[in-house]
């Protein structure tokens, strides 16, 4: 395996709780809508911006992107908790001299605050962000692109993910597709489509490193 690369919120960071309480902001504010969680998750796909763009009413949507992204700043240090198992994952994954990859339907706006906040800024050898696709999950341009960057071949590499389109997007790229419940808040309870592992400890999938290393 030479390359790892990974899906963001729900899988590197529990940022789930900031993304719900600044889309729960905007939509409140602009349309006087109270959407739950799953609501928001529903709309899940495109970046924020896309998001925002595709699901809001109110016709001052820059306005409102700014205003997500006041309120996702602002909240993060409140709400996101650094995670030391996770940073001890990506170290162990470096000093084995294996590539690190993100690939995630965030704006490279709000993935940038997101690792300056849990101190993952340049830690990782390639970023695709939702602004840099065409086809968000589940197709698999996002990973795609990543393999062709990092010069690696789909059976050298490995994408992890929380959600339905992040296991079907691994599947459609041919890579080895894990699918991790690790964090407190995650995408999804029960996959729709099978991925080839899954891993509810970050312990337990540091060992299965080992024995693929």
């Amino acid at each position: 395996m030479k390359a790892l690369i990974f899906d963001f919120d729900g899988t590197l960071a529990n940022t789930l709780p900031v993304c719900f309480y600044a889309f729960q902001t905007v939509f409140n504010r602009y349309d006087e809508r109270d959407l739950t969680d799953d609501e928001i998750k529903e709309m899940f796909g495109p970046s924020e911006t896309g998001i925002i763009r595709e699901n809001l009413s109110h016709a001052d949507k820059d306005q409102a992107i700014e205003l997500f992204y006041e309120k996702y700043s602002d909240s993060h240090r409140r709400l996101v908790d650094s995670n030391e198992e996770i940073i001890d994952l990506l170290t162990y994954v470096k000093d084995k001299g294996i590539k690190l990859g993100i690939f995630t339907g965030k704006a490279r706006r709000s993935l940038k605050i997101s690792l300056q906040e849990l101190e993952m800024d340049g830690m990782f050898d390639v970023i695709i962000t939702g602004d840099d696709v065409t086809n968000p999950k589940p197709h698999p341009e996002g990973l795609q692109k990543a393999l062709t960057q990092l010069g690696v071949a789909e059976n050298e590499a490995m994408f992890i993910g929380d959600s339905n389109a992040d296991i079907e997007a691994g599947l459609a790229a041919n890579v080895h597709t894990v699918a991790v419940q690790w964090l407190p808040d995650y995408q999804t309870a029960e996959f729709d489509s099978k991925p080839d592992s899954i891993y509810k400890s970050v312990n337990q999938f540091i060992e299965s490193l080992d024995h693929r290393t």
